[in-house]
């Protein structure tokens, strides 16, 4: 009987001496990152608007279905209805993306867009039909 506590007591201190012991590694999780996407135009228009606002879990699970991770707003925009969107992304590097498009029209609409992350912009790009803003080159 003795024995068995004894035995009881050394179990449970080398689990206390595990658990607390300096040098054990424990994964923080990833920093979430603030993302502000922002599209305009010179001219109003009804823009189709292709953005990522979710980290894929993996590069195949993206690239065997893109469009299930970035989602299409279809909206109006104009010089004074920008479309703004926040996300939070934990590899915006790899991630982060905002494309805006009109198709054909008879006026071409001057699209401009903006990324920002973590309230720093880190891309812009315009175009008569359309931009697409990035950090990474796709």
């Amino acid at each position: 009987m003795m024995r068995k506590a004894l035995s009881s007591v050394v179990i449970a201190v080398a689990a206390t001496i595990t658990l607390s012991a300096p040098g054990v590694a424990r994964a923080d999780p990833p920093a979430l990152r603030q993302i502000t996407y922002t599209v305009t135009t010179e001219h109003p228009v009804t823009a189709d608007i292709y953005y990522r606002d979710v980290d894929p879990p993996t590069w195949a699970d993206y690239s065997h279905n893109p469009y299930l991770y970035s989602p299409k707003a279809r909206v109006d925009v104009g010089p004074d209805t920008p479309w703004v969107l926040h996300a939070v992304l934990t590899d915006p590097d790899s991630w982060a993306m905002v494309s805006a498009t009109s198709g054909r029209l008879p006026v071409e609409p001057q699209f401009r867009c903006e990324l920002a992350v973590d309230g720093v912009v880190v891309a812009t790009a315009e175009g008569p039909r359309g931009a697409l803003c990035s950090v990474r080159h796709w």
